[in-house]
């Protein structure tokens, strides 16, 4: 008696970028509609861009980069603000578009971390005196006081930069980032694409105009951070 052949059971495939979200990039590249392009965003693109950077980082080993998960949630950043610059019309498949792109852009970073790693001094190297005469005692009194002060003069800060000659979409931005700001303790802000979301809800830009406006708050920023570190406030 022969015995019953064994069926195979067929391997169900779990596909992260769909036909569906592929549409869904192709529609918010050829839409304005800010509601739309947040609605597809947060449905479709936003879950496939984190399964995608996600695999690609572990199938092409960028694990071994010291920073990781960092890089990876920068990367996720990233690749929104140039959702505006795939074009359906080309040929290319979004699938493909931005894999590539996520691809060399680790790759960037792993030979920008070697050049560093390069230019570090090794712990063995470093003389026992000069390691001593870096040894410090944390006052968390005066931690938590410097961090209020901080704040308060951040603030004095921000208010002068209202004051200054902005344009209509650095106005908003700017209103945008205080409102952030003053709501932080209440808004659920789990990675640095939340806080995009956020800026482009509150201000109805798109997340390029977001992008560009965020340049001369950064600039403004970055010169008070410096005055700040180097004791001139």
């Amino acid at each position: 008696m022969k015995k019953p052949k064994r069926r195979r059971r067929s391997r169900k495939r779990n596909l992260y970028f769909t036909k569906d979200h592929e549409d869904a990039i192709v529609k918010y590249a050829l839409t304005q509609d800010q509601k739309i392009r947040t609605y597809l965003y947060i449905k479709w693109i936003q879950p496939a861009f984190d399964e995608m950077v996600d695999k690609i980082v572990y199938t092409y080993r960028f694990t071994n980069l010291s920073n990781i998960e960092c890089l990876k949630d920068e990367c996720k950043v990233w690749l929104t603000t140039i959702l505006d610059k795939f074009d359906p019309e080309k040929g290319a498949k979004a699938f493909s578009y931005f894999s590539v792109i996520t691809k060399n852009w680790f790759i960037h970073k792993s030979k920008k971390a070697a050049r560093q790693n390069k230019k570090e001094v090794q712990y063995d190297q470093i003389s026992p005196s000069l390691e001593t005469g870096k040894l410090v005692t944390y006052n968390y009194y005066h931690e938590k006081r410097e961090k209020e002060e901080f704040w308060e003069f951040l603030w004095v800060e921000i208010e002068g930069w209202s004051q200054a000659d902005l344009r209509a979409n650095e106005k908003k931005v700017l209103e945008a980032i205080k409102i952030l700001l003053s709501n932080s303790d209440s808004i659920e802000i789990f990675n640095k694409k939340a806080i995009y979301l956020y800026l482009r809800e509150i201000t109805g830009l798109n997340t390029k105009q977001v992008v560009n406006s965020l340049n001369k708050v950064r600039i403004k920023y970055r010169n008070f951070k410096t005055k700040w570190d180097e004791g001139d406030l």
